[in-house]
């Protein structure tokens, strides 16, 4: 390493100053910064059933709506004229906002025999039984109206920026006497976008801060502890200038990217940091970055890639957002690496750094603890029984979340809203579905189609199916053949198409068997030509979630294992560096069932990227055993003394720094916390005590 840390210090000013270039076009990307809420736009890309269900709204561009559910006081119904005189106010209010389009309501948009619109003031001059028949006559009132009159549903279809829309829709205030609740999906994608801006705005901040303050309690210097998270938290800026440089958004599961590339990609700054430490009465700095490099520059690289294959292994799912994180966030970490191996040297280099006092909150006490348990293997065993039992008994309950609300807290108001509007009309999300069929025929097939639908509409978690069928008993004749020719334009968006007839299925407290049991319906029945929506792309995600798990975690051993084989070239330090991850996954997944959590789109990656980042305290403390050998007997004590403070401390660092997504408004968040918190003191703790239980005892003899 003496060359190598001769040519990092001689040149340290044009390594920084490439360095500061680099940092500065990354800076200026960021004014590229931009948002992508929609959660259905990333879970619908690169899997068939999400394309399907593209296809379907394009086909009779059937946009998602913004559903406002209009709530009346108790004992107060829509028959009543005063309370339908309040719901025309509140949609004409909404017809308004700028790039609201139609609206389906109970209250017709025109009066079919003066063909003029239906506004508050003519309802409050007719008479009762002229509105009530109008209500009645509405083809779409039954679709609309709770079956206790009290609730009715608005469906506003947008015609402009859908988030724009929702917020703006959003802000649109209930008269005395009503409550209005907004759900669908435009509302979920307005909330998303808040929530990204605000974890990009607070949470990064809490982390470093975190960060460096558990980093000071191992090593006792302000100014290091600082500069040992300078390669992370670079790597973090150069990452997110790299995605809006590619023209690429961040959405709710890349958000996270830049929390896992500062809290992984600090590993490497805070072992160099403190090897450099340890070197500070070194007068020559060649001298000092050469016994730092010595120390730890290959595990340094060795863990860089090795943390980079983990989060590359998430690429092999298939799943197109759980990929977006692995590449980045492994691009992120390459990054960090690069950054501690050169640019951190270069800058120690040029700076004085005060000897090492031993002042640390947390070294010493760590060093004589981990000491006294690996002097004999009881510990190890009694920990690797706890650890074997503990995964035994919760593994067996780990399960998929099929919540397509997952990332919402469960006091959130988007959560509640849907809940609202699923209890009252079944569902804020509907499946849509398409018979076959040919407009040439006319009315001839609609009766065979309004069989189809009953049916369907017989089978259980479903509320109704809605379909232009239903609807052509209340049409006039010369109506009906206008809707089926594409002539006239309905407030529940087209119905017909060249070769197909959409119909929608409101679902009501439904289970997945049921969901399947609707899916097989429709494959065997040849009037029907498919049947999809958000709740069959969320069942279909869940089935690629499990996948993605299994595949993640096979990846990232696979990669790792062969990385460390060709590292090694032995076969016994491989599978000895492997136990405590196996460890790892193993307590973590039992967590993630006994918890409640279960797999999501985030929590079915986290494996993968334990394994990366779990095998680098394997690879640190091996890479410490190896170079303490050389003076004999008692060489795991010695590697202990060295490599044990900033594996705890990069541990518990991580750790801590993720706690700070407890801050999140998004419900995923925290719970990454927890399982981290769980995966990184089970990954130090195996990795410190098993390992060296594998060893000659010898290792442990202080020499004579």
């Amino acid at each position: 390493m003496d060359r190598i840390a001769r040519i990092i210090v001689n040149h340290s000013r044009r390594i920084l100053a490439l360095t500061g270039l680099v940092t500065l076009i990354a800076l200026l990307m960021l004014f590229r910064m931009d948002f992508n809420g929609d959660v259905a736009s990333f879970v619908l890309e690169g899997n068939e059933t999400g394309e399907e269900f593209k296809a379907i709204q394009e086909k009779y561009g059937a946009a998602d709506p913004i559903n406002v559910v209009v709530s009346l006081e108790e004992g107060q119904t829509f028959e009543s004229k005063e309370n339908l005189v309040i719901l025309a106010r509140i949609r004409d209010d909404i017809a308004a906002v700028d790039g609201v389009g139609a609206i389906a309501s109970i209250i017709p948009d025109e009066n079919p025999i003066t063909g003029g619109a239906i506004t508050a003031s003519m309802i409050q001059l007719a008479p009762d039984e002229v509105i009530g028949q109008l209500i009645k006559q509405n083809p779409v009132s039954a679709l609309l109206l709770s079956e206790d009159g009290q609730h009715t549903l608005l469906m506003v279809n947008p015609e402009g920026e859908a988030l724009a829309v929702a917020r703006d829709v959003g802000d649109v205030e209930a008269p005395a006497g009503s409550e209005l609740t907004f759900s669908g999906n435009p509302v979920v994608f307005a909330s998303v976008i808040d929530k990204i801006s605000l974890f990009i705005l607070f949470i990064p901040p809490v982390v470093i801060f975190l960060l460096v303050g558990t980093f000071y309690a191992t090593i006792g210097d302000r100014r290091l502890s600082v500069m040992a998270l300078i390669p992370a938290a670079l790597g973090a800026i150069w990452t997110f200038g790299l995605i809006f440089g590619l023209g690429n958004k961040i959405d709710i599961v890349t958000v996270i990217v830049p929390i896992f590339v500062i809290v992984m990609g600090s590993a490497d700054g805070l072992h160099f940091v403190t090897h450099f430490q340890e070197e500070s009465e070194n007068p020559d700095p060649v001298k000092r970055v050469s016994l730092a490099l010595s120390h730890v520059g290959i595990p340094m690289i060795l863990t860089t890639i090795s943390t980079a294959a983990g989060f590359l292994s998430l690429v092999a799912t298939g799943v197109r957002p759980i990929q977006q994180l692995g590449l980045f966030t492994a691009i992120g970490i390459t990054f960090a690496g690069i950054i501690s191996f050169f640019s951190l040297p270069a800058l120690l280099s040029r700076i004085d750094i005060k000897p090492h006092h031993h002042d640390a909150l947390l070294g010493p006490r760590v060093i004589r603890g981990l000491k006294a348990a690996v002097k004999t293997r009881r510990p190890a065993i009694a920990l690797t029984i706890v650890l074997l039992g503990f995964s035994a008994a919760t593994l067996p309950g780990l399960d998929v979340n099929p919540d397509q609300l997952f990332f919402f807290k469960d006091d959130d108001p988007v959560r509640v809203a849907f809940a609202k509007t699923e209890d009252i009309f079944g569902g804020a999300t509907p499946l849509v579905g398409e018979f076959v069929f040919d407009p040439a025929t006319g009315t001839a097939q609609l009766d065979s189609l309004r069989v189809v639908s009953a049916e369907l509409e017989a089978m259980p978690g479903v509320r109704k199916v809605f379909s232009l069928p239903d609807l052509a008993p209340a049409l006039p004749p010369d109506q009906l053949d206008a809707v089926l020719a594409g002539e006239v334009a309905l407030p529940v968006g087209d119905l017909v198409s060249e070769d197909g007839m959409r119909f929608m299925l409101l679902p009501s407290n439904f289970t997945t068997d049921d969901l399947r049991g609707w899916l097989d319906y429709a494959e065997e029945t040849p009037e029907i030509r498919v049947l999809t929506g958000m709740p069959v792309v969320w069942d279909e995600i869940a089935r690629l979630v499990l996948r993605a798990q299994v595949v993640s975690l096979a990846v990232a051993f696979i990669m790792v294992t062969i990385m460390l084989a060709l590292s090694y070239r032995r076969l016994r330090e491989t599978l000895v560096a492997l136990v405590p991850v196996a460890l790892t996954v193993m307590v973590m997944l039992g967590f993630v069932a006994i918890s409640g959590i279960q797999l999501n789109l985030l929590t079915a990656v986290i494996s993968g990227i334990v394994i990366g980042v779990g095998i680098d305290y394997a690879i640190h403390f091996i890479a410490a055993i190896d170079y303490a050998r050389r003076d004999g007997d008692g060489y795991v004590l010695r590697a202990v003394e060295r490599a044990g403070r900033p594996i705890v401390a990069n541990a518990l660092g991580i750790a801590l720094a993720l706690s700070a997504l407890w801050l999140s408004p998004l419900k995923i968040h925290p719970q990454v916390s927890m399982i981290m918190w769980v995966a990184m003191t089970t990954a130090a703790a195996t990795a410190l005590i098993v390992i060296p239980a594998f060893l000659p005892r010898e290792g442990i003899t202080e020499p004579g």
